[in-house]
């Protein structure tokens, strides 16, 4: 405590680790979302001391909370509100304890657990009057649409063919991206099985059902685990560990707003916390509307006594 207490709050980063145990399939270890973002929020915070004199980074235990995960024997779901609300609480700790930027460092990508770390950032930004935020969101989006592709393709030193940019679109679980990292920093946790999985592609309308990797004989994961290398992992951390110091500087230098760079997904009302109590109040409301206004018409027209 009094090392920490020592600290210089205005020239330190904190990074929270948030993300789920989950099944990546038959090959991954429950903890790739958790084993990836630390990697990166190591990474971040070791180039924040070495590139910004006097600094510091703080790193705080990894927090194993997700929502909007594939249910299996290992996965552990944690409500939506349960997750922002622990993070909030963690964010508010470190603020009330002086602390000024607060970064959050989660792999995984499901909507409600994106949306909910973007909420407790906002909340507590706006609550203690300090930077607290959430990037994964918004550089998941760009990376899983293809944002970055011709980088990682300039870190490798050649061309992604067609194939694998086909590839690399139908990859979201478990697949040639998941795999190669978890390559890199944790090899002695993958079944060498990976070499020999088929890919598992699914269209649209499949991905529209509940747990859809693990249905119909699936097992577990999305894309092409067997496509998976370690210079395929080392290229593409190159690329995002650019793009998130550009953001994290942005914001250590005021340049950048806390909640400037969200995931899309907050932006859509379905996967807000709130989404479904302030729905049902809504409809309460409207109910109790129409109830009264119902009494008001009937009483208007009933017949009235002599006078």
């Amino acid at each position: 405590m009094p090392a920490l207490d020592a600290l210089d709050r205005a020239r330190t980063l904190a990074l929270i680790t948030v993300s789920p145990l989950e099944e990546h399939g038959p090959h991954l270890p429950l903890g790739v979302d958790a084993f990836t973002a630390r990697h990166f929020a190591e990474l971040i915070a070791g180039r924040v001391v070495a590139e910004r004199p006097g600094w510091s980074a703080v790193l705080a235990p990894t927090l194993y909370l997700g929502s909007f995960t594939f249910e299996a024997a290992g996965t552990v779901t944690v409500r939506q509100r349960t997750v922002r609300d622990v993070v909030v609480d963690y964010g508010a700790s470190l603020a009330r304890a002086g602390f000024r930027h607060i970064l959050i460092a989660n792999g995984h990508a499901g909507p409600t657990h994106l949306t909910a770390l973007d909420e407790a950032a906002a909340i507590v930004s706006r609550r203690h009057g300090i930077t607290m935020a959430s990037l994964s969101g918004h550089l998941a989006w760009g990376f899983r649409n293809g944002h970055f592709l011709d980088d990682v393709a300039r870190a490798l030193g050649r061309s992604l063919s067609e194939a694998e940019r086909r590839a690399f679109a139908e990859d979201a679980h478990g697949g040639w991206w998941e795999t190669s990292m978890m390559l890199m920093i944790r090899p002695e946790l993958v079944d060498e099985r990976y070499r020999d999985l088929p890919p598992a592609t699914y269209p649209l309308t499949a991905r529209l059902r509940r747990n859809y990797p693990l249905r119909d004989g699936g097992q577990g994961y999305v894309g092409h685990p067997a496509l998976a290398d370690v210079d395929f992992a080392k290229a593409t951390t190159q690329v995002l560990l650019d793009a998130s110091l550009e953001l994290v500087n942005g914001l250590l230098d005021a340049r950048l707003t806390a909640g400037s760079r969200r995931s899309p997904y907050a932006l859509v009302p379905f996967f807000r916390t709130n989404f479904w109590r302030a729905t049902a109040a809504g409809a309460g409301a409207m109910a109790v509307a129409a109830l009264s206004l119902a009494v008001l018409a009937r009483r208007r027209r009933a017949p009235r006594g002599p006078v």
